[in-house]
C-alpha cells in the first residue's frame, strides 16, 4: 500500500512544479509592467498626496495634516495665477499653431515628392534629438542678435518651433495607413480637392491631429529650460515653480500640479475612447 501510494504520488510533484513555472512565466511580464508603472507614478502619487497636506511652514515637504483647503483656494499664493495663465495662453496659442503648420508638413510630405523633401524629412527631426539646452541657447542667440525683445513673444516661437516636430512625427503615422482611394472614390461621385479634404480626408485623420494637438499641448506647459532662456521677465508656470522652490514650496503648487495631470490624463482617455468608437462604427 506505501508502494503504491509513493508511486502515484512521485509523478505529480513534477506536474504541480511545472504548473507553478508555467504560472510565473505568464504572469512575470505582467508584474514587471506592473513595477514598472508604479515606479514611475510614484512621485505622481506624492505629489497628488501632499496637495492636501497642511503644512505648518513654508516648505510642504513633511506631512502635517489631510485639508481641502488647498483646493478650496487653489491661487491663493502671490503671482501664481498670473504665472498659470501665461503659461495656458502659450501652450494653447503655441499648440494651435503648430498643429495647424504641422499637419500641412505631414501632408506635403506624405502625400508629395519634391526637390528637397529628403531634407526636410531628415531636418523634422532636429528639434527631436537635440538637447534643450543647446537649443535654448541657440534661440537666445538668435533673438539677441536679431534684436528681438524677450518675452512672450519669443517664448511662443519657442514652443510652435519645438512643437512642430511632434506634430509631424504624429499625424504622419495617421496618414502612412490612410487609403487614398476613398479620396478618388468621393472625387468620382463629382466631390473637387477641397470638398473631398473637409468630408473625407480630415475626419479620418482628425484623431492623429488630436493627439498631436494634446501632446503639443502637454510639452508647451511643461517645457522649462528652452523657456528659461528666452523668457525674459516672464513668468510661466515651471518658472514660477523653480523660481518658489528656493523660499518656499506652498500646497498650492501641488494641487496645480495635480489638476494639470488629471485633465491630461482625462484628455487622452477621450481621445482614446473617441478613437475606438469611431473604429466600432466603421
Amino acid at each position: 500500500m506505501t508502494a503504491t501510494t509513493a508511486t502515484v504520488e512521485l509523478p505529480r510533484r513534477p506536474a504541480a512544479a511545472a504548473r507553478a513555472w508555467r504560472l510565473v512565466r505568464r504572469h512575470l511580464l505582467d508584474v514587471y509592467a506592473l513595477l514598472a508603472l508604479a515606479y514611475l507614478f510614484l512621485p505622481i502619487g506624492v505629489v497628488v498626496a501632499f496637495s492636501f497636506n497642511n503644512p505648518l511652514g513654508r516648505f510642504n515637504f513633511t506631512w502635517q495634516g489631510f485639508t481641502l483647503r488647498n483646493w478650496a483656494h487653489p491661487l491663493d499664493y502671490p503671482g501664481l495665477g498670473s504665472a498659470i495663465q501665461v503659461s495656458l495662453e502659450i501652450a494653447f496659442l503655441s499648440s494651435l499653431v503648430a498643429t495647424v503648420l504641422g499637419t500641412m508638413i505631414a501632408l506635403a510630405l506624405v502625400r508629395y515628392r519634391f526637390r528637397g523633401s529628403g531634407a526636410t524629412n531628415l531636418l523634422i527631426f532636429v528639434p527631436m534629438t537635440t538637447p534643450e539646452i543647446v537649443m535654448g541657447a541657440s534661440l537666445l542667440t538668435l533673438f539677441l542678435n536679431w534684436r528681438i525683445p524677450q518675452g512672450f513673444g519669443t517664448i511662443l516661437i519657442a514652443h510652435v518651433m519645438f512643437n512642430i516636430s511632434y506634430v509631424v512625427v504624429t499625424v504622419r503615422a495617421r496618414l502612412v495607413g490612410f487609403d487614398r482611394h476613398l479620396e478618388e472614390a468621393a472625387m468620382d461621385l463629382g466631390a473637387n480637392e477641397l470638398v473631398t479634404f473637409w468630408r473625407v480626408t480630415l475626419p479620418l485623420i482628425a484623431p492623429g491631429i488630436l493627439a498631436a494637438a494634446l501632446l503639443a499641448f502637454a510639452l508647451s506647459i511643461d517645457d522649462f529650460v528652452i523657456t528659461y532662456f528666452n523668457a525674459g521677465t516672464t513668468t510661466t508656470f515651471p518658472l514660477f515653480v523653480w523660481g518658489a522652490a528656493r523660499v518656499a514650496v506652498p500646497p498650492q503648487i501641488n494641487v496645480i500640479g495635480t489638476a494639470i495631470f488629471v485633465i491630461a490624463i482625462a484628455a487622452m482617455l477621450a481621445n482614446v475612447l473617441l478613437q475606438s468608437r469611431r473604429a466600432r462604427r466603421a
